[in-house]
């Protein structure tokens, strides 16, 4: 049986429950226009370097700002998107054309992962653990300073 708490899915697994956004993630494809796209592995190429300066601007600002803010919402449950969405936040108030083929790029993937999720066990007792990481003026743009973190509660990331 499936419960859903503010658009998410909890669905019981065998060894605990599954945290999913399943149907919301096939409905910002659909928003896209993407319900029939190629699906690829990965969300984000690694040799896209994101820039202000990358080509004409995008047409539909507008859809740009919408579809990357339901993508905000879905790395609730998706940390495997978050690095890639992040990255694409940066350029909302002036997308070009080549953001927007990240953009698709993240949706191929998402349409290739769908029923990814936080797979949260049961069982033992909880430990918290925690990384981090910093590439100094690693930014292409203003030489600004990048650094990330990633907090596990047992094995989920939730962080």
């Amino acid at each position: 049986m499936v419960h859903y708490f503010l658009g998410i899915e909890v669905k019981p697994t065998s060894m605990g429950i599954l945290l999913s956004q399943q149907k919301y993630a096939t409905n910002i494809i659909r928003r896209a226009g993407m319900s029939s796209c190629k699906p690829v592995d990965t969300p984000s190429s690694p040799s896209s370097a994101l820039t202000t300066l990358l080509g004409a601007p995008y047409s539909d600002s507008t859809k740009y700002r919408q579809i990357i803010g339901a993508l905000q919402y879905l790395t609730f449950t998706r940390p495997d998107i978050c690095y890639a969405v992040t990255k694409i936040c940066q350029f909302m108030h002036a997308p070009a054309e080549d953001h927007w083929a990240i953009v698709k790029r993240i949706l191929r993937y998402l349409q290739a992962t769908t029923s990814y999720g936080l797979h949260v066990t049961r069982g033992s007792p909880l430990s918290l653990h925690g990384f981090t990481n910093a590439n100094w003026a690693g930014s292409v743009d203003d030489r600004k300073s990048i650094s990330g973190y990633l907090v596990f509660l047992e094995n989920t990331p939730i962080s």
